[in-house]
């Protein structure tokens, strides 16, 4: 793993969709939360979620799984960052965008 970009430490608790974890699933939208600071990583299925969806680990274990995500370590809290697939850029705003990427459309799966 490349150098670690974050101002949090590797092994701050992350809340992560539970289908990137068990079913390997790609990052589609992450938010950088100005409430509290903590992030959040959301796949690319588009469906409802519930409390048991959800995961906490730690954000060096995110990363390992994807390392474009060292490209939000700048991400300031409050805002949010889309793409709509795997190999898309990461678009970022402050507002949660339409669909979660970048055409304003419902991400596929």
């Amino acid at each position: 793993m490349a150098e670690w970009k974050f101002e949090d430490p590797p092994n701050v608790a992350v809340f992560v969709d539970r289908s990137i974890v068990a079913d390997d699933d790609w990052i589609a939208h992450v938010s950088h939360d100005d409430d509290d600071g903590s992030w959040q990583f959301h796949s690319s299925d588009t469906r409802d979620r519930h409390q048991g969806d959800i995961m906490i680990i730690s954000l060096q274990n995110v990363v390992r799984r994807d390392e474009s995500i060292s490209a939000l370590a700048d991400l300031p809290e409050g805002w949010h960052a889309w793409r709509s697939s795997k190999s898309s850029p990461w678009q970022r705003g402050k507002s949660p965008p339409v669909g979660f990427n970048d055409n304003n459309e419902p991400a596929e799966s």
